[in-house]
């Protein structure tokens, strides 16, 4: 005779991939973190139906049989934050992959856990509150250096208020209890928070200020808000994974969350062999000392793949309740649309466009919904984040249901395209395609802060990319060779505008990072020479002259000029251009 399963204990009752149903979980919610199996493998309830839950695991469940038993644990899927965060390596559920591989090897073993948080090592704890003080949720009641670069402020969990009784101060661990209060409960620098709520804040800000990235092409012609949101589409080798890597390197953001959803594996290795090897170009310390990567590779189990930019948006929202600028780059959505269909499909759900659920759209405004720029609860400052997402369109088709859908919520369109990429232009950004929602509110802390020139040049230069769009479809039909001089120094100047200031070289020291001071005197530089030029043509100089002068190899190297050369340098090349466009013509 068989006994009663135990109150929180039900039995598998049909798989199908990372999709189990299970039966006698009467008091199981939705969301609710589950163990599967004898070997205790990590599921979440996706759907309860006539006394049936239906759950997503997210390990491999081959060799799971009918009849094992499922275990309820009371608890969202949830993430540890606290210190020990930063440079680490965590898969989709937050896993620790480097503590994994000594348990296990290379290859994550089934059932193996580990925390994310070493219970061992032991932090100084500078406290900043003392017995008396009345605390509320996100208030920060002390501080811990993490890093060099980075000091991790512990908040008080949201939700929790009280007066302290007590404070620790020295080395502690994370689970150690650091503030008493008088009612009994505890505060540890350790908190669980579950990944698919967002964290609460004081109150929403305006985006007013730029997230620079150091990228020209992006800085000048299609900025985005700090707090706001970028959406990456192109096709296969256009080079948005190595565009995601750059933003991580050189944007200006004091936190960076990298999360690797359902890539190939050897592009996530590249990551994880290189990122320790960087030095933080603001620091001087490694840049792992401010990034934490979440790897979930396109041979790791589906489902946590569809968890794995839920948890890094969560350990985004941690650092900005900090008061910090966090830096959110997701490679890419688009693996996570295809878990999300996957797992939509084993449920027999009604499909929409290719197959994807009808609530893609939702799912990813959801998502793109947690960036912004904030006041934290406790007051103190402002946080962002700013999210970055790629999508891997098949075939470069930008009218696929994943760009579309992201189109709809994200504030910026950074398209790359295969035309750019094998011309070996790069970043590959199509200037045609590509827009921004920022740049108006954007164009007065610019001017402030970089010139106020910021604004027309930037509509001058867009301006002569689009006369050549025009050219160009004119000389596709009739040549070269029918368009006067008028038109072909426009043709000219727009060659030396894309190759000298839109592309950029990623391996070259200087030239892998502009300020936007820098790009703002290029970009007068360019421009002057093409309005000297256009002049001298209309004077009657013959094109040739223009063009043997000799100057349109130091504009297309004013990218190799160091930030602060760089203004002495456009001078020097304003009069370079002046004197010599002066001489074209003269007998």
């Amino acid at each position: 005779m068989v006994s009663a399963p135990r109150a929180g204990v039900g039995s598998i009752v049909r798989i199908s991939g990372p999709t189990v149903v299970a039966q006698g979980l009467e008091s199981i919610a939705l969301n609710e973190v589950v163990r599967v199996g004898h070997d205790g493998l990590l599921g979440e309830v996706i759907r309860i139906r006539a006394g049936l839950a239906t759950l997503q695991v997210y390990e491999e469940t081959a060799g799971l049989a009918l009849g094992e038993p499922v275990e309820a644990t009371g608890e969202p899927l949830g993430v540890e934050l606290g210190p020990g965060l930063l440079g680490q390596v965590v898969d989709g559920i937050e896993r620790p992959l480097e503590a994994l591989a000594v348990r296990s090897g290379d290859f994550i073993v089934r059932g193996v856990a580990h925390p994310a948080l070493d219970r061992e090592r032991r932090w100084r704890f500078t406290p900043r509150v003392e017995a008396g003080h009345a605390i509320t949720g996100g208030a920060i009641v002390g501080t811990v250096q993490e890093t060099a670069s980075l000091v991790h402020r512990i908040l008080v969990p949201p939700g929790l208020s009280g007066r302290v009784r007590r404070v620790a101060a020295g080395a502690v661990a994370v689970t150690d209890p650091i503030v008493e209060l008088e009612d009994g409960r505890t505060i540890a620098m350790l908190q669980r928070w579950p990944v698919r709520q967002r964290r609460p804040f004081a109150r929403r800000l305006t985006p007013e200020h730029p997230f620079l990235t150091g990228q020209r092409v992006l800085d000048v012609f299609f900025p985005i808000a700090a707090g706001g949101t970028a959406i990456i589409p192109g096709g296969f080798g256009t080079g948005k994974t190595v565009l995601e890597q750059t933003l991580a390197k050189f944007a200006a953001a004091d936190v960076i969350v990298y999360v690797g959803c359902g890539e190939r594996g050897n592009e996530m290795t590249d990551v994880l062999a290189e990122f320790p090897r960087l030095r933080d170009a603001r620091t001087g310390a490694p840049l792992m000392d401010r990034t934490v990567l979440v790897v979930n590779t396109s041979n790791m189990p589906v489902a946590a793949r569809e968890a794995s930019i839920y948890t890094g948006i969560t350990v985004a929202e941690y650092f900005r309740d900090m008061s910090y600028q966090v830096a959110l780059m997701v490679d890419s959505t688009s693996r996570w649309a295809e878990a999300l269909r996957e797992i939509s499909a084993r449920l027999s759900e009604m499909p929409g466009e290719e197959g994807y659920p009808t609530y893609l759209a939702t799912r990813l405004g959801q998502f793109y919904e947690r960036a912004g720029r904030v006041v934290p609860l406790s007051g103190d400052g402002e946080g962002a984040v700013t999210v970055t997402g790629a999508v891997s369109p098949p075939g470069g088709d930008f009218s696929e249901p994943v760009t579309q859908a992201s189109l709809r919520v994200a504030g910026a369109l950074w398209a790359l395209t295969t035309d750019l990429a094998h011309r070996r232009h790069f970043p590959a950004i199509d200037w045609t395609q590509s827009f921004t929602l920022y740049a108006e509110r954007l164009a007065a802390w610019f001017e402030r802060e970089v010139g106020d020139q910021w604004a027309p040049l930037r509509e001058e230069a867009m301006r002569l990319l689009e006369r050549e769009r025009e050219l160009q479809e004119i000389v596709q039909l009739v040549g070269l060779e029918a368009l006067q001089d008028q038109e072909r120094i426009v043709l000219e100047a727009a060659r030396l505008l894309r190759e000298g200031f839109l592309r950029q070289n990623a391996y070259h020291d200087v030239d892998a990072a502009c300020p936007p001071a820098k790009a703002l005197a290029m970009l007068r530089t360019i421009l002057h020479f093409a309005r000297r030029a256009a002049a001298s043509i209309e004077a009657g100089a013959p094109l040739r002259a223009i063009l043997a002068a000799g100057l349109d190899e130091r504009l297309l190297r004013l990218g190799e000029v160091p930030a602060e050369s760089m203004d002495a340098a456009g001078a020097a090349l304003v009069g370079e251009i002046d004197k010599a466009l002066a001489q074209v013509g003269r007998p």
